[in-house]
């Protein structure tokens, strides 16, 4: 039986663990038995690039993910290959059989109302610290700018005159963000409380001793304070910069837009958060309409 001889070739020839052959074992029946009354199984060297393709799909719906059905597949192409080397076969049926690609998991976000919560429900003292932590977390929201960003700012990249800050991205481009005047008003309040306690300095956000924040401070003070109003596994700055993505495009950004502001080198890495906008609208409407 070829399959017999395929998987005893693992054993005694590639010295697989007997663990790896059971694995190549039940992919390869699983596609052996596709489509067959209970007890029957296809011949190999029957098996078509079109029933491998049907295969497919059926695992797919069945919930195999892209990852599983990619290793299934993985299996038949060292089986088939194997065929093929002890002429068995003349054509490999899994010459043009690409796998399902892999999903990408969809931007972790924080709910407007959430953001709303944790910045105007009094989670910050009027402190340096607290004055500072909550406009980090303002920024982040309000810019979408990244960690390393945040904390590379200078007071000469604030441009309070023109409402801009100018930061400095992925292989040094730099770009301009505006600000409105709410998160003005909160630079203003930290630079005054900053330089009253701690003096100043070059570097923007600062601990109390004057030194320049650093990226692990940073995101440990997102997490302390995004544990206030959600549950989520990822409490990270770069959750925050996805909420500001998913926030812009729900009322009513352009992609383009988005794209420049987040300094995006391309469309195709913005385009990400607007499955996230259609998966919240496709929750509204489940929730909201009487016969969704």
């Amino acid at each position: 039986m070829l399959t017999k001889a395929f998987l005893d070739y693992l054993k005694y020839e590639r010295n697989y663990s007997e663990k790896t052959i059971d694995a190549y074992r039940n992919d390869i029946s699983s596609v052996l038995s596709y489509n067959q009354e209970e007890g029957e199984r296809l011949d190999p060297l029957e098996i078509s690039p079109e029933l491998i393709r049907e295969w497919i799909v059926v695992l797919m719906d069945r919930g195999y993910t892209s990852s599983s059905v990619n290793r299934k597949l993985s299996s038949l192409r060292s089986f088939f290959k194997y065929l093929l080397k002890k002429e068995y076969l003349t054509v490999d049926p899994m010459a043009k059989i690409n796998g399902p690609k892999k999903r990408k998991p969809l931007p972790v976000f924080v709910k407007e109302a959430d953001m709303d919560r944790l910045l105007d429900d009094s989670n910050f003292d009027q402190s340096f610290k607290g004055v500072r932590d909550r406009l980090i977390l303002e920024t982040f929201y309000l810019t979408g700018m990244r960690l390393s960003e945040l904390v590379g700012l200078n007071d000469g990249d604030i441009d309070f005159a023109s409402s801009l800050i100018k930061v400095t991205g992925k292989r040094n481009k730099q770009r301009l963000i505006p600000f409105g005047e709410a998160l003005k008003c909160s630079i203003q309040a930290y630079v005054d409380i900053r330089n009253a306690e701690v003096g100043t300095s070059e570097a923007f956000f600062v601990r109390e001793n004057g030194r320049s924040l650093t990226s692990e401070l940073v995101y440990k003070i997102v997490k302390r304070n995004l544990s206030k109003v959600v549950t989520l596994k990822k409490r990270s700055p770069h959750v925050l910069r996805h909420s500001f993505a998913t926030a812009m495009l729900n009322n009513d950004a352009s992609l383009g837009a988005v794209k420049e502001l987040l300094g995006h080198s391309s469309l195709a890495a913005t385009e990400i958060y607007t499955h996230t906008t259609f998966e919240e609208l496709k929750k509204v409407y489940k929730q909201a309409h009487p016969r969704a």
